[in-house]
């Protein structure tokens, strides 16, 4: 070959893509730091996404905050005042505060295990409204859209607590349901005026009619002596997928909770969270370090997809619309985001 035949095929190499023969970066799993983070990290349970407005509300526990997460930009605006309060468990003391949070209409409802209140935050403005104070100290919180409510698990007395919020100036407790064990975990199926939730403590799964305010059927969830813990609903297959502490169930919710499929996700499972419009799953095993999604087939076969490494403790995602994951991670004060794209890494 001549030297110009040489210098003509080495920029024609360059113009067909050889400079970008490099492989795509893909974006990598992050992480958030909380505000008023203390040496121990920071207490989280359940976290909640405002679809409407963009943004991850994060109860921080023993900060005394709710955490606000902007998911277009990681910028963290902080809802103070929030009490807290020291309670032992298993000899030793922890403090306890803001631990769960559900997004209703223009307001995000925040339970406080601190002084066992729900209060209602304006979605909009951040500023702090009414609150109730509970009988018993909230765990879960679901806004039921349909019947203008909020449902507070209240495990340490075995019930649910309903609160009435019809107006967002006021927030009164408007009745109770008494349990024959400890709820944990819940789905909405507000369409339908239908509640899930577990009984962590009995090894059952519970369906509740809204309206009636009692439980209509019982299934036993086979999760054994650590008991059920989240619960999500698709309501197109009529799938109720039940979480124990190291795998995830698909039940068939139209005939007497059939067990359809079952995957293995690693230990340290809490809460779940399912995308409808998508049919996938994330769930975040906090002892084994890893969350697993999985695809929910219309016949209620769980196919898992992706197991994307975490951090130890991190658990509870919430997923924006683009499939983007944040959980919590105590352990070490902040979130961390698994955008979608970083799954396909593994």
């Amino acid at each position: 070959m001549t030297k110009p035949m040489l210098r003509t095929a080495l920029v024609l190499l360059a113009s067909c893509g050889v400079a970008n023969a490099a492989p795509k970066t893909t974006p990598a799993v992050r992480s958030i730091a909380l505000p008023d983070a203390t040496a121990s990290g920071v207490s989280m349970d359940y976290i909640a996404y405002d679809r409407e407005h963009h943004r991850v509300w994060v109860p921080a526990g023993n900060t005394g905050n709710v955490d606000v997460v902007d998911v277009t930009n990681d910028r963290v605006a902080k809802v103070g005042g929030f009490a807290t309060s020291e309670v032992q468990r298993q000899g030793k003391t922890r403090t306890v505060g803001p631990s769960s949070a559900t997004v209703g209409s223009g307001v995000v409802y925040v339970g406080n295990r601190g002084d066992s209140s729900v209060c209602a935050v304006d979605a909009e403005s951040l500023r702090k409204g009414p609150c109730v104070k509970l009988e018993s100290m909230p765990d879960a919180l679901v806004y039921v859209g349909a019947a203008k409510e909020v449902w507070a698990t209240t495990p340490r007395d075995r019930s649910i607590t309903i609160l009435d919020a019809a107006s967002p100036s006021a927030l009164t407790v408007k009745a109770k349901i008494t349990l024959e064990g400890a709820p944990e975990g819940f789905a909405l199926d507000d369409p339908h005026g239908l509640f899930y939730t577990n009984l962590e403590d009995a090894d059952r799964t519970l369906t509740i009619d809204v309206a009636q305010r009692k439980v209509t059927r019982t299934w036993l969830s086979h999760c054994g002596s650590q008991g059920p813990r989240g619960l999500a609903l698709d309501r197109a297959a009529n799938v109720l997928l039940v979480a124990c502490t190291d795998r995830v169930k698909a039940l068939d919710v139209k005939h007497d909770g059939k067990e359809l499929s079952a995957i293995e996700t690693g230990a340290g499972v809490d809460n779940i969270e399912y995308a409808e419009s998508s049919h996938e799953l994330y769930v975040a095993a906090a002892a084994a370090a890893k969350m697993t999604i999985a695809r929910v087939e219309s016949n209620g076969t769980l196919k898992t997809e992706a197991v994307v490494p975490t951090a130890a403790g991190a658990r509870n995602a919430v997923v924006t619309a683009d499939g983007t994951a944040y959980l919590t991670d105590s352990p070490q004060g902040r979130l961390l985001v698994v955008p979608a794209a970083a799954r396909r890494e593994h």
